[in-house]
């Protein structure tokens, strides 16, 4: 390595130095997240402590599938409960009540409140509800059917569990835990929009130029190591 001039090795030094510098808080990040995803139950952080174990109830009486007046013909069909009243759910677009044949536009308030208490357990106490029409890129909502409600619980959890108005069906839950994991996973993935890209072009770049800096470490290892230079000379 004796051909490698003082200039050369002092840009390689200097290279190496910034990058790892500028990529030093995106490793950072990445060891903290990878830590953190390593000593995590992911039951619990989908929540799984905060739910009942649900029983599926019995119905008699339901109307047949096939006198029900749907005109666009039935392609699916799932029974559901909502306060012990059993609904069909056509199509993934509509709600029939499976005792009368009565349509149902949306489940009000009341309804997902006790949908919600369905599923949670019951220390947990309801301390606010409210109705959402939209949510931006980032809202731990995101992704999932609009309207919804959410149902917010006391506590230091900041527990709070989500059902569309649509069909009444008990989309999912967020607390604080869920959400220092899906802040890190933001990180770790370094999709700043959805989360979940894990072929987007910034951690493509950060990737590219790691191997750089590991690359450059290599290099000025060798050419400033004195066996390599009794070997080389």
């Amino acid at each position: 390595m004796a051909f490698v001039k003082g200039k050369t090795s002092k840009k390689i030094r200097t290279a190496h130095r910034y990058l790892g510098l500028f990529l030093g808080i995106q490793f950072l990040f990445w060891t903290i997240s990878g830590l953190y995803f390593s000593w995590t139950d992911l039951d619990e952080i989908h929540g799984d402590h905060f739910k009942k174990i649900k029983i599926k109830k019995d119905f008699k009486d339901l109307i047949s599938p096939s006198n029900l007046e749907y005109v666009n013909g039935i392609k699916s069909i799932e029974l559901r409960d909502f306060n012990n009243n059993p609904y069909y759910w056509i199509n993934n677009e509509l709600l029939v009540n499976a005792n009368t044949g009565i349509k149902k536009d949306s489940i009000s308030k009341d309804e997902a409140i006790s949908i919600s208490n369905e599923n949670i357990l019951e220390k947990y106490k309801i301390s606010f509800v409210e109705k959402i029409y939209e949510v931006g890129n980032h809202h731990e909502y995101r992704g999932k059917p609009l309207p919804a409600y959410v149902i917010s619980y006391e506590g230091s959890d900041n527990l709070k569990s989500y059902v569309s108005t649509l069909d009444g069906q008990f989309q999912t839950v967020r607390h604080r835990n869920w959400r220092w994991f899906d802040f890190l996973w933001m990180t770790h993935t370094m999709d700043y929009e959805t989360r979940d890209d894990f072929n987007n072009k910034l951690i493509r770049l950060f990737s590219i130029m790691g191997l750089i800096t590991v690359l450059s470490g290599f290099i000025l290892w060798a050419i400033t190591s004195k066996t390599l230079k009794k070997i080389f000379k």
